[in-house]
């Protein structure tokens, strides 16, 4: 069974930055699937970006690209969300979500069995 714990959410002014990290732990599986997703309120959760960590290989929303970047620590099972020139409208509760591969549709949520608990971020202007 996976498990996910965010971590690093908090409140900063726009243009700021902040990084999330989801520890992860119980992986049984070389490789999986993983994804960060968010929801504002009132709002249906969307991907945000997501990674395969058997490759590296990495994609991103049309509403983040250029000012994030997601990646994995294989050595320590940790998943991280760079997130720079945060804007207003990045506030959302912020979840990881790892899967089996492959990861041609990481974006969907609900193809993602494991998830965190979230953590907040909230941009003020």
């Amino acid at each position: 069974q996976v498990q996910l714990v965010e971590s690093g959410g908090g409140s900063v002014q726009a243009g700021g930055s902040l990084r999330l990290s989801c520890a992860a732990s119980g992986y049984t599986y070389r490789s999986y699937c993983m994804g960060w997703f968010r929801q504002a309120p009132g709002k249906e959760r969307e991907g945000v970006a997501g990674i395969y960590t058997g490759g590296g290989g990495t994609d991103y929303a049309d509403s983040v690209k250029g000012r994030f970047t997601i990646s994995h620590d294989n050595a320590k099972n940790t998943l991280y969300l760079q997130m720079n020139s945060l804007k207003p409208e990045d506030t959302a509760m912020y979840y990881c979500a790892a899967d089996q591969p492959p990861c041609g549709s990481w974006y969907i949520s609900r193809l993602f069995h494991y998830w965190g608990q979230g953590t907040q971020v909230t941009v003020s202007s």
